[in-house]
């Protein structure tokens, strides 16, 4: 597989669990239990931020993309950087206050 395939591949699936455990509650409420589960400790609040969970979740993945310490670095960043990125546009409008 491509390397910039394998990129986008684990940029997309580094979203989609963080948004999971973030954003939504999961099959038979099954993540809203463990988030409810963890409370306000710091995995509880690890689990309520997608940034900050992005930059665990690509770890693994860039030992997939990487071939060596400094493109595993690089990978890294760009993976957790690029699930971000995903998060802000599909993340709904902030409203102003008037």
């Amino acid at each position: 597989m491509d390397d910039w395939l394998r990129l986008i591949v684990a940029a997309l699936a580094t979203w989609r669990v963080a948004h999971l455990v973030a954003r939504e509650d999961g099959p038979f409420d099954l993540v809203l239990r463990v988030r409810a589960r963890a409370g306000n400790g710091v995995v509880g609040r690890l689990m309520d931020c997608p940034y900050c969970l992005s930059l665990w979740i690509a770890g693994p993945w860039a030992f997939w993309v990487g071939h060596d310490p400094i493109e595993w670095l690089a990978g890294w960043l760009a993976i957790s950087g690029g699930a971000s990125l995903l998060e802000r546009a599909t993340a709904p409008p902030e409203r102003e206050e008037a």
